[in-house]
């Protein structure tokens, strides 16, 4: 494994194939890089764009993040998932224009202190933002390095990681950074990609030890396996003589912290008491819809909505804060879950 060469010829690859069009390397600011850092992860690349250009179109700069509702920022943030990853930029966005007069931190220290911006993001943001020479370890990064140096053990273990980390930071250029780090995300994106890899045009192929082996693709170490639990929940549609439909606004912390969402309960039962104190005996009938399976990265939802026209709009759920009425168009335009939103647009 030859160090001192894979980053001249990383360069050399990034000058002739690197990508150098997306959006958010148009115009670059450290606010830039983090707010596509955050949107890129687990999330492709085409999906980002547009979230992307709408959220910047909206939000400019960071003072005008600070400035907006959560709810305004999350309504914008609804199909990209991860919902954390929305409630901590605005979070964070309020806490730089509170703590660093409106400007992102230039420490990598400065940056990781910040609600969700670990080591990888602030290197990011220091090479690609700030030109400074720090590296980082995305997913596309530990494919790349697991691979040219055939570290084995899944990337997830604290001593994989503490190794593909010590790797990363003996390869780093003395001069070009930002095109180096961007050079390394294009390479695992575009070349040494999870299944076929296109190894024969791949700068570094003379001395990738996995490439030697004869089976690229075995590097690197898959996450161990676990069976993946399949959850249930009922959804009460309630909607009133007038249209409007009754929703929940969910905690900040759990699944799809923050959003709008229709009340959901464990059981059927449930559901049927929560409509029966709060509308009456003779309300309406609770109506089966299509089930709905979501997946999730650590386990799959299985969903049982069940829809119910009241001729009331019940006054008694006004105890509850969390619970509100509102039009379908108007619902619409609130942050929502993937699958409430489609159940929405489905809705007549």
């Amino acid at each position: 494994m030859s160090l001192s060469s894979f980053s001249d010829r990383l360069l050399v690859w990034f000058d002739e194939h690197g990508r150098k069009d997306l959006p958010w390397q148009q115009g670059i600011t450290p606010y830039h890089v983090w707010l596509s850092e955050i949107m890129l992860q687990q999330t492709q690349v085409s999906t980002v764009i547009g979230y992307y250009m709408r959220f910047t179109e909206r939000y400019a700069d960071i003072t005008a993040l600070a400035s907006a509702s959560l709810d305004d920022v999350l309504a914008l943030w609804t199909g990209l998932g991860y919902y954390a990853r929305a409630r901590n930029l605005h979070k964070t966005a309020q806490i730089i224009v509170k703590q660093h007069e409106g400007k992102m931190p230039s420490t990598l220290d400065g940056l990781m202190a910040l609600p969700g911006i670990g080591r990888s993001t602030a290197g990011a943001i220091m090479a690609l933002g700030y030109q400074q020479r720090h590296p980082i370890l995305d997913g596309n990064v530990k494919r790349v390095l697991t691979r040219y140096a055939a570290i084995t053990g899944w990337p997830g273990r604290k001593a994989t990681e503490q190794q593909l980390w010590h790797l990363a930071e003996q390869l780093l250029p003395e001069s070009r950074i930002e095109h180096y780090i961007q050079a390394q995300m294009d390479l695992g994106a575009t070349i040494c990609t999870r299944s076929k890899p296109l190894c024969s045009q791949c700068p570094l192929i003379i001395d990738c030890e996995a490439y030697q082996t004869g089976n690229p693709t075995q590097f690197p170490t898959p996450k161990p396996k676990k069976a993946v639990p399949l959850r249930q929940i009922y959804w009460l549609i309630v909607r009133s003589e007038s249209g409007l439909i009754l929703l929940e606004q969910r905690p900040n912390s759990g699944i799809w912290g923050g959003l709008w969402s229709f009340p959901e309960f464990d059981n059927l039962a449930d559901a049927k008491s929560f409509y029966r104190q709060n509308f009456g005996l003779n309300q309406g009938v609770l109506l089966p819809q299509k089930t709905i399976r979501h997946i999730f990265t650590h386990y799959k939802l299985d969903i049982f909505p069940h829809l119910v026209h009241s001729s009331v709009c019940s006054q008694s759920i006004t105890d509850f804060e969390s619970l509100a009425w509102h039009t379908r168009n108007d619902a619409l335009r609130l942050g929502l879950p993937a699958p409430v939103k489609a159940f929405l647009k489905l809705l007549e």
